[in-house]
């Protein structure tokens, strides 16, 4: 089976890469697995300081993935994304996300999950699942926090495309650059996490993220039964098929 997500460890960094171009790094049951795995051993090895994420494709997530949703269902998989962003929420160690080209959907979990988010300004987001007869239920868990109130009805409810300016903006990422320098205010933004001793951001970090941590944990499942549970509804099983036949067409 091939290697979904990668994992290089140097000089305190840890970057995780996601590298699924079958199906523009979909949050399939393999990648999000190996994706746990990732963030566990980075978070457990003490030569790391810092952890980031980001993707070896031009499209950073596209969000589920539908050929498995309507097979396999999304049992597995909406507790999955749960576990995801709680991974990166309680990892001991700061998480950057590296977001360049399109994010859609449970990707933008991701994205909100991590403690610095930095975007290319041209990358675009979009919360889709209620195109298709879903709602974006357990990402909410971390994407509503970071936005206000009228940003979260407006993306959440519209489907709405939007950059990485406006993503800003609301409050979803940290900062956003021109794409060439994506690289270059990712490694500033890491340099100044490495200055720091790892119990002050380990601790820092804890508080920052204690009441998210404790929403995750109290209402993860209840959400993950509704995903799965929406997912495997005639009306989203129609509207994602059909979504899949003119992706192929």
């Amino acid at each position: 089976m091939t290697e979904l997500v990668h994992l290089a460890v140097a000089d305190g960094v840890a970057t995780i890469t996601l590298d699924s171009p079958q199906n523009k790094n979909a949050l399939s049951q393999q990648l999000s697995g190996e994706l746990l795995a990732r963030l566990e051993t980075a978070g457990a090895d003490d030569a790391v300081r810092v952890i980031v994420i980001r993707s070896a494709l031009d499209v950073f997530c596209s969000g589920a993935d539908l050929s498995e949703a309507t097979t396999v269902g999304m049992g597995v998989g909406a507790q999955r994304m749960v576990d995801v962003q709680r991974a990166v929420v309680a990892n001991p160690k700061p998480v950057v996300a590296r977001v360049a080209g399109p994010v859609r959907a449970g990707g933008i979990g991701i994205v909100a999950a991590a403690d610095i988010s930095v975007a290319a300004s041209d990358s675009t987001f979009a919360l889709t699942e209620v195109r298709l007869g879903l709602a974006a239920a357990t990402i909410s868990l971390t994407v509503i926090p970071r936005l206000t109130d009228r940003a979260a009805s407006y993306a959440f409810l519209t489907g709405n495309g939007f950059d990485g300016l406006e993503a800003a903006r609301l409050g979803l990422v940290t900062l956003t650059v021109p794409e060439a320098e994506l690289d270059s205010a990712v490694g500033t933004v890491v340099e100044s996490l490495l200055k720091g001793v790892p119990q002050g951001l380990r601790e820092t970090k804890k508080l920052l993220n204690r009441e998210l941590l404790a929403d995750i944990d109290a209402r993860g499942k209840d959400l993950a039964e509704l995903s799965a549970g929406l997912f495997g509804s005639p009306a989203a099983q129609e509207a994602m098929l059909a979504f899949l036949n003119r992706r192929k067409g």
